[in-house]
């Protein structure tokens, strides 16, 4: 098998790997109420069935690129998918909430091996322009099977149970372990560093406190402990993993990462972003389904008009990096995605379908430019030896805004529709006050039948306003994180020329080891990969005739690669060129 072809089939393969991990956080949304309906789940339960997912995949995230990068990606990312086939199996064969819950969790043990490594594979495979269109192709199958969960779940659960949005992962898993075992080279970084649990296993368990107490406000109250107390112990161990990770000899996240502005905007876009867009899955479904009566085909189907728009866009991504800065493409693709979703939260149960229509198509639109475009500025600067550390905590910051974000909007939405509903039945006698009160919980659920049948069909009528009141409140508040979200993208993947400047000091000084050396052609093990300039540069060799320059490429504006030049000016001075009517001196020149 030719090396094209071989790279073709590992693209693949991770495309497989990232569907599913994403299909699965969104194909479940649409089969909530059979699950809920068939196994008498609660609200908070419900929840938990997203959230114990993606606080699995948010946790292990970093700790499997890690052990990736320590023991061999491949063989750590064709593990995890076993485990998350094992998964898909023990969700479709449960019996109670806790069950699917534990089974959810254990998936997302798998789902966390695969989606740490998939970047840094395929970092490892291509390189260049390719890198960039592969990871493009990545990532849109990332968002595709994102936004394609709902549309397959509806299509299954017209014809089967809802055991089925878990039995449709194994045919898939089973073709990408092949696939992964037969043409995925294995690779390493050798010189990684010592593990880092006692940082995994603390943001684990503040992530977990921070999640269980939001989720639970949706039930108690905010005085209750069962709610204060979570919350604070999260906020706490989150606090404690911040204060570590800035003293610990080798934190969990590397400070080389962490100093590279543009990964870290990255990730800040993708928590925020992914926080809105799940919340506007999860109620949308409610709305539809048990507001509205929809069938699960029906409400799957009308996704496609989201899809397809979302599709059309991302196959244009190339196209716009070449053209347009990687903060117009993010800032300005979250804030077309924001329009959608305010005109998501004016929809109520007797809204028209047009204008639900008009925010699909908007919202996928959106997605479409800055889903691709996010992943691909976000690994740009890492050097390779990173890279898998690097794609776990990028990949981590999406399951993080999707589980914390999901209890954040849901404790926004469960608040704002209860309190919608206490106001309606403060006007009703003692007794039938007391017995709709109870039935609150009922509201903020969307679970109108259960209102219904407890109250009479003469309060639906209020049921219904109510619980539109606290979706309307969930999604505004989504609209505004991905405005957020944009103004991130705005300040943080600006361009600026410091990464070029750093270049020219670190190969002045013989640094083979900074990630500007390495973009250079310098290797991290201080070999360099380019017989030219780095070699001169450390070997100390004699300089070129004056005028001469060596052929390099570095990162510059636009989200282009552009060939520079690196020119010798005698005494002890490099230039670095941009452009030839735009040369900018380096610090070892002007001095």
């Amino acid at each position: 098998m030719n090396s094209a072809w071989r790279r073709r089939l590992i693209l693949v393969a991770m495309c497989i790997a990232q569907g599913m991990i994403l299909l699965d956080v969104t194909i479940v949304n649409v089969a909530l109420p059979s699950i809920q309906r068939e196994l008498r789940e609660s609200s908070g339960e419900l929840e938990w069935v997203i959230s114990a997912y993606a606080l699995s995949l948010a946790a292990l995230i970093p700790l499997s690129g890690s052990l990736g990068d320590r023991f061999g990606r491949k063989r750590f990312f064709a593990a995890g998918m076993v485990i998350f086939a094992l998964g898909s199996v023990a969700c479709a064969l449960s019996a109670s909430a806790v069950e699917l819950i534990a089974a959810r969790a254990f998936q997302g043990v798998g789902g966390a091996m695969m989606s740490a490594l998939a970047l840094s594979i395929l970092s490892q495979a291509y390189s260049g322009e390719a890198r960039a269109g592969a990871i493009g192709i990545w990532a849109t199958c990332a968002g595709l099977g994102f936004g394609l969960g709902p549309v397959v779940g509806g299509l299954l659960l017209g014809v089967f149970g809802w055991s089925s949005v878990f039995w449709v992962n194994v045919p898939f898993a089973v073709a990408g372990i092949a696939l992964t075992v037969t043409v995925v080279p294995e690779s390493r970084n050798p010189d990684c560093r010592p593990l880092d649990v006692p940082g995994v296993l603390t943001s684990a368990m503040g992530l977990l406190g921070l999640t269980f107490g939001l989720i639970e406000s949706s039930s108690s109250s905010w005085t209750s402990p069962p709610v204060w107390a979570p919350i604070a112990a999260g906020f706490v161990l989150l606090a404690s993993f911040t204060w570590r990770e800035r003293r610990a000899p080798f934190p969990m996240i590397p400070s080389e990462v962490v100093k590279l502005r543009r990964f870290t905007t990255s990730c800040g876009v993708y928590l925020v972003s992914y926080a809105a867009l799940t919340a506007v899955y999860f109620y949308l479904t409610l709305l539809y389904q048990d507001v509205d009566g929809w069938t699960a085909l029906r409400t799957g189907v009308s996704w496609l008009f989201m899809n397809v728009p979302f599709l059309v866009v991302a196959q244009f991504a190339g196209r716009l990096s070449r053209r347009l800065s990687p903060s117009a493409i993010v800032a300005g693709g979250c804030l077309v995605t924001a329009a959608g979703v305010f005109t998501f939260s004016t929809l109520t149960p007797s809204s028209p379908f047009v204008i639900a229509v008009i925010g699909y198509v908007v919202f996928g639109i959106g997605t479409g430019m800055w889903i691709p475009g996010v992943a691909n500025v976000a690994m740009r600067d890492v050097p390779p030896g990173l890279s898998g550390t690097a794609s776990g905590v990028f990949n981590a910051s999406r399951q993080v805004g999707t589980s914390v974000g999901l209890a954040i909007l849901g404790a926004v939405e469960a608040g704002a529709a209860t309190s919608a509903w206490r106001s309606h039945v403060a006007r009703l006698p003692g007794a039938a006050r007391q017995a709709a009160i109870g039935q609150a919980h009922n509201v903020a659920s969307a679970r109108i039948g259960s209102v219904t049948r407890a109250l009479g069909a003469g309060e639906r009528a209020a049921a219904d306003q109510a619980f539109s009141h606290g979706y309307a409140a969930a999604v505004l508040v989504a609209g505004f994180c991905l405005v957020a979200a944009a103004v991130l993208a705005v300040f943080g993947l600006r361009h600026d020329r410091r990464p070029e400047l750093d270049a020219v000091r670190s190969l002045s000084t013989g640094n083979p080891g900074s990630p500007a050396s390495t973009r250079l052609g310098a290797s991290p093990n201080g070999r360099s990969s380019d017989s030219g300039l780095n070699d001169q540069i450390r070997k100390g060799l004699s300089a070129p005739p004056p005028g001469q320059s060596w052929p390099v490429a570095l990162s510059a504006g636009g989200g282009e690669r552009r060939p520079l030049g690196m020119r010798w000016r005698g005494s002890g001075r490099w230039q670095l060129i941009l452009d030839e009517a735009l040369p900018v001196s380096s610090p070892q020149a002007a001095r």
